[in-house]
């Protein structure tokens, strides 16, 4: 074949080529560059998610790919990110330089779904994203103590809007930084919706691909306010297999339905437990009930997260599973869980508000 020829045989190898999570290349217009010569074969791709340290495995999957069509050129991937805003509930708009708020919920309590949005926002930093955290529980904030630096203070710009602190790559704002430690918000609910808008509309979050927000549990007055205030642009719903936490885990997940906000999936977490000592793998919280809800509400399932004893020590020192021990298999699991949301938020429409200009009637004189 002539150089034609191959490019044109690559191409349709590569529009073929399904990715993992994101599914067809083709479908996603993801070739942006593309020249074969008998030397090499040079491939630009463009990918919704973010993609740092992604390169080498799709690229060693689009050479076996091309190979079995005949085409056994080395390859070599340009492979770069372009995140844009995707649609919120209506009748909201995306908050200025925030692209993609993601909450990450569950109407249960004691399921780690701190830990889970820590590391997924950790996971997408790590990945090249531009990245904020904001906790939301407002009685009982964590991430400081699981970013490490709980007893640091945030600045502030003409004592107006407050400067996040940066944790691991992390822009973070927490209630839990405002005040005293040991010291109780006894605060009534209007109070805690307030305190949650105010920390989202009053930090200088700059330019973001993503701002994860931890939701405390629950499906009252924080929760409602920020389905009907906050453009939320995806939820993650977290729980753990036994079915008294699905059953609270499925309250969550139709509060957001009902609210209009897309759930982009379930994570399982303290899916099993592998022992340290004989690694024997144990189903002690019972099996499957993330799948299940997954499966019954006709979302995806994220993830299945180990309960393991390690990811626990390395939150309670400031330095979590995803900056302690990337390459680990429980690390991996926290960047599969982040690729996944990305490209299952990657799959929902993006947001158009700003192509239509806004309509000012003036009254006549």
């Amino acid at each position: 074949m002539n150089d034609v020829d191959m490019t044109a045989s690559a191409r349709a190898v590569i529009d073929a080529f399904d990715d993992p999570c994101l599914g067809s290349l083709g479908a996603l217009k993801a070739v942006t560059g593309l020249t074969v010569t008998p030397a090499e074969t040079r491939v630009s791709l463009r990918l919704p998610i973010p993609v740092q340290g992604y390169a080498p495995q799709l690229q060693a999957a689009l050479q076996a790919a091309l190979a079995r069509a005949g085409l056994a050129q080395p390859v070599v991937l340009d492979l770069t990110s372009d995140i844009p805003a995707r649609a919120v509930q209506k009748p909201l708009k995306p908050m200025p330089g925030i692209r993609n708020i993601i909450a990450v919920g569950s109407a249960k309590g004691g399921v780690g779904k701190s830990t889970v949005a820590a590391n997924l926002a950790l996971a997408w930093a790590a990945m090249g994203a531009r990245v904020g955290l904001l906790d939301a529980d407002i009685y009982g904030p964590s991430q400081p103590l699981l970013l490490g630096v709980a007893g640091q203070r945030p600045q502030t710009v003409d004592s107006k809007r407050i400067l996040p602190l940066q944790a691991h790559g992390v822009k973070l704002m927490s209630i839990g930084l405002l005040i005293d430690a040991g010291q109780p918000a006894i605060w009534r609910g209007p109070m805690v919706t307030q305190a949650l808008t105010q920390l989202l509309a009053d930090t200088e979050w700059g330019e973001l691909d993503f701002l994860v927000i931890d939701l405390p549990p629950g499906t009252g007055d924080l929760q409602l306010t920020l389905a009907q205030k906050v453009p939320v642009a995806g939820a993650v719903v977290v729980t753990t297999p036994q079915e008294i936490a699905v059953a609270d885990a499925r309250k969550g997940l139709r509060m957001f339905e009902k609210m209009s906000v897309a759930v982009l999936g379930v994570v399982e977490n303290m899916s099993t437990h592998l022992c340290s000592n004989c690694g024997h793998e144990d189903a002690i919280f019972g099996d499957g009930g993330g799948v299940r809800l997954a499966e019954e509400c006709g979302v995806a399932l994220l993830a299945k997260l180990p309960l393991d004893t390690r990811v626990r020590a390395e939150s309670d020192s400031g330095r979590p599973t995803v900056v302690a021990a990337p390459e680990s298999p429980r690390g991996q699991a926290y960047f599969e869980l982040a690729r996944r949301t990305a490209a299952e938020l990657a799959r929902r429409p993006r947001d158009r508000s700003s192509a239509f200009p806004g309509i000012v009637v003036e009254r006549a004189s």
